[in-house]
């Protein structure tokens, strides 16, 4: 699983990069619904998107070995459903900087796994470049006037989505390798609907006061437009165009294209929320655009 083409890895970081707007649409609407309700209408909404794409390519799944069937399981259930779950916890329940910083983890995680399962090389020049990208991913979220970095409650949810969504990275590529890009996408979200449906269930929340509370009516018309926002704008067009660089991109490196996720989280948060821009996060994310690029550069130099 190693072929990667020049483009693939920018896919990745544009697809990553659309995905770090849901923060604008994730925050206001964490105020009106539960996390598990809320990722419970985002991947309802996604399926209806999906399904025009799933249903006419359902006969490729003869061809598909059991092992990338459990991949894509492992995608939608960690990836789609229970990342997503736990990165609108980690929003609402902590502060928002500090939750994006402990996101830049994610990189280390899909590297390993990406080592250790597939068996992926590690140029010599990987290290220092990758080692920059999350220093400078750092710098962009964190060093500001005023923050001093602190532990809270949305620290745990926001650990255990940075393991789902690297994980999830390395899964994603092994679905890529045997499914066209319209099915994997569509399943994905497929599943992690029947994963909310089940959680939602778990928790009581599978009622009509939970799933659509006194909060969300007072302003419907207002919480239906985020969550359309939320599940087209940051959520399927990104999938679409993340999955086509995935199919194009080694899992190793893809982590660290996906920091554009970072990088356009703090876009947000500067524009929406009215954070505080300073000249060294500028140049902080000047580095970490040259860094990823720089370790895709060192990875083409190893032989697939």
């Amino acid at each position: 699983m190693t072929d990667e083409s020049r483009s693939g890895p920018w896919l990745v970081a544009l697809g990553a990069a659309l995905w770090g707007t849901e923060s604008a649409w994730r925050i206001p609407l964490g105020a009106k619904l539960d996390a598990n309700v809320l990722v419970f209408w985002e991947h309802v909404i996604l399926v209806a998107l999906a399904l025009p794409w799933i249903v006419p390519r359902l006969a490729e799944l003869r061809r598909v070995h059991v092992r990338t069937i459990a991949w894509l399981v492992f995608s939608g259930v960690a990836g789609s459903a229970v990342g997503a779950v736990l990165f609108t916890r980690a929003l609402t329940t902590g502060n928002t900087i500090v939750a994006n910083v402990v996101l830049n983890i994610q990189p280390l995680v899909s590297t390993t796994a990406a080592v250790a399962l597939f068996g992926d090389r590690l140029s010599r020049a990987f290290w220092p470049w990758a080692a920059l990208a999350i220093a400078a991913g750092f710098v962009v979220v964190a060093l500001r006037p005023g923050f001093v970095l602190a532990l809270d409650a949305g620290t745990p949810y926001a650990l255990a989505c940075a393991l789902c969504w690297g994980m999830s990275t390395v899964a994603g590529r092994a679905v890529m390798t045997e499914m066209s890009l319209p099915l994997a996408a569509g399943l994905r979200v497929v599943i992690g609907l029947a994963c909310m449906t089940a959680i939602v269930a778990v928790d009581g929340s599978l009622t009509a006061d939970a799933l659509w509370p006194a909060a969300a009516r007072a302003d419907a018309a207002e919480v239906v437009t985020w969550l359309v926002l939320l599940a087209a704008l940051s959520g399927w067009v990104p999938l679409l165009v993340y999955f086509a660089g995935l199919a194009r991109t080694r899992a190793s490196t893809a982590g660290y294209f996906e920091m554009m996720q970072t990088l356009a989280a703090v876009v947000v948060l500067w524009t929406f929320f009215h954070e505080r821009v300073v000249w060294y996060q500028i140049v902080a994310s000047a580095a970490l655009v040259v860094a990823v690029a720089m370790v895709q550069r060192a990875q083409q130099r190893v032989g697939a």
